[in-house]
């Protein structure tokens, strides 16, 4: 499909809630506004970051076109829509795109999981039913289920399948899964501590927790790799550290929520069974927060 749906920082973005748990969708278009502000790429609705699996279908569907009409075309909005059932996959992809999504970022069955060949056929058919951009969503930790480098080459060639967000932590996968797809496959860092070291291997970009709270500098640290600036990457790779590390000390996005709240904007709170973090990690993240310069 030809260019990257994007390349540098796509933020993860959280759902804020209200007080009752409903979607508060006016501090939404403000995080979105504050992204855009802040350099942000591209901005992922209704991923994990997203709470997307304690959303419902109407809910999941309304925040993609919410922040789709807040970015009004300024970044692209790659929305989730996986599912661990392909028919109902099938249905959120459709929705999403008469949402008005640019991208679609699908993640790999979960629980039910499935085979390799199961996954090529769940991917493929998802991927014909619209005819837009699609990311595959490599995260074994979550889902228990690994998309192989090879899956990856066979999923590479349906037309729409463009890229992938590896997550996996496995630098030699990466590096097989660029050496099989070649430059015409997009590989995007699926966790901020690994952002520079994946893009070493070739990948254009990350999709990022850390955006959340830091989108200028996690867009600063992509944009210096790609001009060629890998010692300025570096080193805003290696300062981040201790604030990435404690943006998981707890299940994601429980701290990124938590972070986001402290910058004094809008996040709300979370829904069952995520819980509010214990008050000492609650500390260390904000002293890590201080220490980056973000509060």
């Amino acid at each position: 499909m030809g260019n990257p749906i994007f390349t540098g920082a796509g933020v993860a973005l959280v759902t804020p809630f209200c007080a009752d748990g409903s979607i508060n969708y006016d501090a939404l278009a403000e995080l979105v506004e504050f992204q855009i502000d802040n350099g942000t790429d591209a901005i992922i609705a209704c991923g994990t970051t997203g709470e997307a699996s304690t959303l419902t279908d109407d809910e999941q569907i309304e925040v993609i076109r919410c922040v789709v009409a807040q970015a009004g075309g300024r970044v692209p909005v790659i929305a989730g829509a996986g599912s661990n059932d392909t028919a109902h996959g099938v249905e959120l992809c459709r929705r999403a795109r008469l949402a008005g999504a640019d991208a679609l970022l699908l993640v790999t069955p979960y629980y039910n999981k499935t085979s390799q060949k199961g996954l090529v056929e769940h991917y493929t058919e998802m991927a014909k039913c619209v005819d837009l951009p699609i990311v595959l969503y490599n995260v074994p930790s979550r889902t228990g289920l690994n998309i192989t480098a090879k899956t990856t080459q066979t999923l590479a060639k349906v037309e729409n399948i463009v890229a992938t967000k590896e997550a996996s932590g496995n630098f030699s996968q990466i590096a097989e899964i660029a050496h099989l797809c070649g430059e015409d496959f997009d590989i995007y860092s699926g966790n901020d501590d690994q952002i520079v070291p994946v893009m070493a291997l070739g990948g254009k970009g990350v999709i990022s927790v850390l955006s959340n709270v830091a989108p200028r500098q996690t867009h600063d640290m992509a944009a210096k790799f790609l001009s060629g600036d890998v010692a300025g990457a570096r080193k805003i790779q290696l300062d981040a550290m201790p604030l990435i590390s404690a943006l998981f000390s707890d299940v994601n996005p429980i701290p990124v929520k938590a972070a986001v709240n402290m910058m004094g904007l809008k996040a709300g709170g979370y829904r069952r069974p995520l819980t509010a973090m214990d008050e000492g990690a609650y500390r260390v993240l904000e002293e890590a927060m201080r220490a980056f310069g973000v509060i």
